[in-house]
């Protein structure tokens, strides 16, 4: 070969490598996340997704880029949310706001794999064949936020033993988590002898409402089902119970932590960091039809002292030695 035409030969093939080392690098996968309220009410969440991909070796921004979509308390806008997430092609779908948001993903595809967060019985809801195999391409975490009704109907007799009327706060919005939240209430509540009124609020002016038929009918406690509109909502519901001067429990330690006098539930920051390790798992290659729903181990007991205070109550010893977290 002459000098020439090798010299032209190097040099084009010097132009092609930057190409061909941009074939190689490895495509960043895109995971979606939908929820049913705000970034502005879940960072908390979002910190422990992310804390979970990291401990499956992802990092946002780094070797993974995720699309968020929030519904701002808008179910309705979920199926749209979740169908612009199945154009974007996005290799998982995280879906940790409940019921509506999982359907909301399962109506979308049944390709891309999903990774719920949900409170209720997912074979019952028919989103796996079986915990231990799902058998689609939906799987993640179970964690007992209706069966555990009763318990903190119990914790919060405890907290006030005088207690024999009890106002439960459902959103009927979300039909079956009330339907199932109120049978096991009334069912334990037979069993303490005790008074249910179940009182309905959707939005932030029937919460409102709710609280304002307290003065014509007091309870000596309320009962806070578990959902997202009732997390969203924890600082206008703790401001309301501190007014009105009723002692309530909740399902989730973010309610406590914004001044509700108390919560008992599962570990939500634990929950969504699995559904983060889940997520992951897949971007490494499992399937979800192969990787067991995990159910939820880790419960927190979490007191306010300083909103017992401020309703006059004194909180048993008992109690104290068995939360998990005290918030002076």
């Amino acid at each position: 070969m002459r000098r020439r035409e090798f010299l032209g030969a190097l040099s084009s093939a010097a132009a092609a490598w930057p190409f061909a080392a941009r074939a190689q690098q490895p495509e960043i996968p895109v995971i979606g996340f939908l929820y049913p309220t705000s970034f502005e009410t879940e960072a908390d969440r979002v910190r422990a997704f992310r804390q979970g991909l990291k401990d499956s070796d992802y990092v946002e921004g780094e070797n993974v880029t995720i699309e968020y979509r929030w519904a701002d308390n808008q179910i309705d806008r979920l199926p749209e949310l979740a169908a612009e997430l199945v154009r974007q092609r996005v290799a998982v779908i995280a879906a940790t706001g409940g019921r509506p948001v999982v359907l909301a993903a399962k109506a979308a595809t049944t390709t891309i794999p999903i990774v719920f967060l949900i409170g209720e019985d997912p074979v019952n809801l028919g989103l796996v064949t079986s915990l231990a195999r799902p058998g689609g391409n939906l799987t993640g975490i179970n964690f007992f936020a209706v069966e555990l009704a009763a318990k903190r109907l119990e914790l919060l007799r405890e907290l006030v033993p005088g207690t024999t009327r009890v106002a439960v706060l459902v959103n009927p919005a979300n039909a079956a988590n009330t339907e199932a939240t109120v049978r096991d209430v009334e069912a334990a509540a037979r069993t303490m002898g005790l008074q249910i009124r179940v009182i309905n609020a959707n939005t932030n002016r029937e919460i409102d409402a709710a609280f304002a038929t307290f003065i014509r009918e007091p309870p000596d406690a309320l009962f806070v089902s578990s959902g997202p509109l009732f997390t969203s909502r924890r600082v206008q519901l703790a401001l309301l119970a501190g007014r009105y001067g009723i002692p309530a429990i909740y399902a989730g330690r973010q309610n406590a932590e914004a001044g509700g006098l108390m919560s008992y539930g599962a570990s939500l920051t634990d929950a969504i960091r699995q559904v983060g390790v889940f997520t992951g798992r897949i971007l490494k290659g499992a399937k979800p039809q192969d990787m067991p729903v995990v159910q939820a181990t880790k419960f927190e007991l979490v007191i306010n002292i300083q909103s017992a205070r401020i309703l006059g109550i004194t909180v048993p010893q008992t109690l104290l030695s068995r939360a998990d977290e005290v918030i002076e």
